[in-house]
């Protein structure tokens, strides 16, 4: 039986004979159906039907992101990072192929798969299975999981240690799971935070956002984004790499608390009136 893939978010699904007739994911009022309908391919089929390839590109030391092109589904950004002989596999993408395989496993391998929040997990168990490794996601979102597997991994609270200098974050907001991973030895020792999108990066690259939905316009609330810019506030990293190639390159600490202000006073009509 065939693993079938939601085509509009990436996220496969548990072994069914037949195509499911929703999407666990694209149903939420975070995500979207797609107008033209449902519609679903399976791993099999993106390889050997569509002219996919997952593009690797050297961000910084020790830090890789991975990415199909041409797009598909919601066109994240994963990365690799190498961190002590343990690599992590921050965010997952969909594709993968024996080409994606080899390059990794030149690259030292995956050790470690860490999901920022749902919209993410893709193919995440495909790729568990082709590197044998663990996949760590936050307990509060484990209602999302369409496929599951023995490789997932729960955690719970609100910071997990995956070795010493990777942590993960819970912030919720986005997802009340929703996670970031702080790299304390990225951007040469000056810390690096991955966010996936539960903190944003804008296109106005000084600035990040926070959102409830993206494709549907939903803002969270402000006391939501008081309490994330408070979290993230004590550690010490100065860039931010989100999933959609986007990243703050300096003074990203500054820039969260600086963008958490501005979001707070627009929602209480002090930033501007219209």
């Amino acid at each position: 039986m065939p693993y079938y893939i939601c085509k509009t978010c990436g996220v496969q699904h548990a072994q069914t004979v037949n195509s499911p007739n929703s999407c666990l994911i694209c149903d939420d009022e975070r995500q979207y159906v797609h107008p033209d309908g449902q519609s679903w391919t399976t791993l099999e089929d993106m390889r050997e039907k569509e002219n996919l390839q997952n593009i690797l590109k050297k961000e910084e030391e020790h830090l890789y992101s991975i990415k199909t092109e041409p797009e598909f589904a919601i066109g994240q950004t994963a990365h690799l990072i190498q961190h002590k002989g343990f690599n992590v596999l921050w965010d997952c993408i969909t594709y993968l192929d024996q080409k994606t395989i080899d390059q990794i496993n030149e690259l030292g391998g995956i050790q470690a798969i860490a999901l920022s929040h749902p919209h993410y997990y893709s193919a995440q168990v495909e790729w568990a299975e082709a590197f044998q490794a663990p996949i760590y996601i936050h307990e509060d979102d484990k209602d999302w999981v369409a496929r599951p597997s023995n490789h997932i991994h729960f955690w719970s609270g609100e910071t997990l240690n995956m070795k010493p200098g990777l942590d993960l974050y819970r912030l919720g907001g986005h997802f009340k799971g929703g996670a970031v991973l702080h790299w304390s030895n990225g951007n040469e020792g000056k810390g690096c935070l991955l966010t996936g999108d539960v903190i944003t990066v804008a296109a106005d690259r000084n600035w990040v956002s926070f959102m409830y939905s993206y494709p549907n316009l939903i803002p969270l609330p402000a006391s939501k984004v008081e309490e994330i810019a408070a979290k993230v506030k004590p550690l010490q990293f100065n860039r931010i790499y989100n999933a959609f190639s986007k990243v703050v390159r300096e003074n990203a600490g500054e820039a969260v608390q600086r963008s958490a202000v501005r979001y707070i006073k627009a929602l209480n009509s002090e930033l501007f009136h219209t």
